[in-house]
């Protein structure tokens, strides 16, 4: 085989004499940066591998192109595992969000800026290039390899170690490697499941995968025509385990919902299956039923002039005439079954999902590696001694808000500092 020249990279090995026993490091987005970086800074050989062209894609697209690097307030209690929250929390403990911040700050050099509506951590430049490469210049600068265009195809593990096997490429003998591949979300990134395939083959247990934070679909649409209406809700779910609940914004679309609210909701929806459907339970306005019942018997008025003061009025009137009452009907006339529906439509509304948008769409991958296969401070698999999981390949994730990057960054952190 000839020379092959990783892009990159100033040494280049060749089929006879392969690169050994360096520290691979697969994935160049958020956690396996933060583990190249972390590991090169203690003097550790390191080769990061990734199979797009300059990696750090989520980054680029995080926060609509502007990266929103971190929450302003850590919420563990928020994030969703089918593995052990107790082992969740101490991960996220590891890098704690005020260590995370002065990092980006004091030592990137990049000051965060608060969104004070959303509570999210962006950088000063409002640019996520800025974090994607700086992050690469930093991992470069502290003696790592970055081969781009290097697709891994498998990892095996020998007698002295592991071999990293890549597509059209010469073998890297490695003494450990760092699994920071992400998950199945936004294929277009680069995200094609390697790790997951990686994790199965070398014994450990994945839960099975789903697409997170992502729109829901409805088909068809009782309100489509509200396209681009959005609102603050309540969010909660009904038949599944752990309930949810949740608020945030909702946007009407035009195959379905989204916003906030439904991203971080999604769950119970793409894990339902149609023996154990679960509901996703909307409060538009906020009002206690009881309390919104008495509203609609005041002496003067109608319906929407109740209901359009909490709601825009396009929406309050979609949704009066869903429970069969007429938006302009004056209070004085509505029966005691009028008034229960119209509190029940408003107060306890079943959204009428019938699919979701999938990995295309999805911000996050949920499921992936359980916790318990890992060694919660290091990283390090329990079964494979020399292989560590970091980021969205784990069993995992927060909503929306910076919450994954404060994952991303702590697990990736955690395994390059054990390395």
């Amino acid at each position: 085989m000839a020379e092959w020249e990783p892009r990159g990279c100033s040494r280049s090995p060749d089929a006879a004499h392969p690169l050994t026993h360096p520290v691979v490091v697969i994935g160049a987005g958020a956690a396996g940066l933060l583990a190249a970086l972390t590991a090169a800074r203690r003097g550790v050989e390191v080769v990061l591998v990734e199979s797009t062209p300059d990696g750090g894609r989520k980054i680029l697209i995080s926060g609509g192109g502007r990266c929103n690097i971190l929450p302003s307030v850590a919420q563990p209690e928020r994030y969703v595992t089918a593995s052990s929250p107790n082992t969740l929390r101490k991960m996220l403990r590891s890098w704690p969000l005020s260590e995370q911040r002065a990092f980006f700050e004091a030592e990137l050099g990049m000051p965060l800026v608060l969104e004070e509506d959303t509570g999210k951590l962006f950088p000063q430049s409002d640019r996520a290039r800025d974090v994607r490469d700086v992050l690469v210049a930093r991992v470069r600068e502290a003696g790592a390899r970055i081969w781009f265009d290097a697709r891994v195809t498998d990892v095996v593990q020998g007698d002295e170690g592991w071999t990293v096997h890549l597509d059209n490429a010469p073998d890297i003998q490695a003494k450990a490697v760092v699994v920071a591949t992400g998950g199945l979300s936004v294929p277009k990134t680069g995200s094609d499941g390697v790790g997951l395939d990686i994790a199965t083959a070398t014994g450990h247990v994945v839960t099975p995968t789903y697409p997170a934070l992502t729109p829901l679909l409805a088909s068809p649409h009782p309100h489509a025509e509200l396209s681009g209406v959005a609102t603050d809700v309540s969010v909660s779910s009904r038949g599944i385990k752990p309930a949810y609940r949740g608020a945030g914004a909702l946007l009407v679309t035009h195959t379905g919902w989204s916003g906030p609210a439904i991203l971080d909701a999604s769950h119970v929806a793409t894990t339902s299956t149609p023996h154990a459907r679960a509901d996703v339970i909307i409060d538009w306005i906020g009002v206690d039923p009881e309390r919104l019942e008495e509203s609609l018997q005041a002496v003067g008025g109608t319906v929407r002039s109740v209901i359009s003061v909490r709601l825009p009025r396009r929406l309050a009137d979609a949704l009066v005439r869903e429970v069969g009452a007429e938006p302009a009907t004056p209070l004085a006339q509505l029966t005691r079954d009028d008034r229960r529906a119209v509190a029940r439509g408003l107060t306890a509304y079943r959204l009428p999902w019938t699919g979701d948008a999938g990995y295309q769409k999805a911000e996050v991958t949920g499921g992936g590696v359980r916790l318990d296969q890992v060694d919660p401070r290091t990283m390090e698999s329990r079964h494979a001694p020399g292989l560590y999981f970091c980021g969205e390949v784990l069993d995992a994730f927060g909503p929306i808000g910076g919450h994954n990057f404060l994952w991303a960054w702590a697990t990736g952190r955690a395994a390059g500092a054990s390395v």
